[in-house]
């Protein structure tokens, strides 16, 4: 039969429980959440922010004349002049799906009439990616868009008249 020296296992840091006699063990010296403070937690991005900050980069290539459908921009609109209602219109025409390290983008856009579809659509994306990657950190894998009008010089706006003035 093989003897074994009874263990000491403090209970209690720096408090020997064994009765050896031995000194206690010393609470541990090393510096607490040391390591990169960025990787201490996680960061969600919620997909309106991203709507919105696409919507914003969106509106301010020239010849983009409105973001979203014609009945969207016409509802929302009505809904911007209505306090604490939901949407944003800097997010109109815009859908975002958000993932932790990626997002894809839609976006419905309205262009004035006499520019180039296709040199619009390119400056649109590359401001998109631009602005979304700087802020957030997310990668844009796909900007995918949709011009569903043209605005003519003689046409009116859809967006109805307020009925104060």
């Amino acid at each position: 039969m093989t003897e074994t020296a009874p263990r000491n296992r403090p209970d209690t840091p720096g408090r020997d429980l064994s009765g050896s006699g031995e000194e206690p063990r010393k609470p541990s010296t090393t510096k607490r959440g040391s390591g990169d403070p960025a990787s201490r937690g996680r960061t969600t991005i919620a997909d309106g922010v991203v709507e919105k900050i696409a919507g914003l980069a969106a509106r301010d290539v020239i010849g983009v004349h409105a973001m979203g459908s014609g009945a969207s921009r016409t509802f929302g609109a009505v809904r911007d002049r209505v306090p604490g209602s939901g949407r944003s219109s800097a997010s109109r025409g815009v859908k975002a799906e958000v993932g932790e390290v990626q997002t894809a983008l839609d976006l419905d856009i309205v262009v004035d009439y006499g520019v180039s579809i296709a040199d619009v659509a390119r400056a649109v994306r590359e401001n998109v990616v631009a602005a979304v990657e700087r802020m957030t950190g997310l990668e844009v894998v796909e900007v995918n868009i949709a011009v569903g009008d043209v605005k003519l010089p003689d046409e009116e706006d859809d967006e109805p008249e307020p009925r104060i003035q």
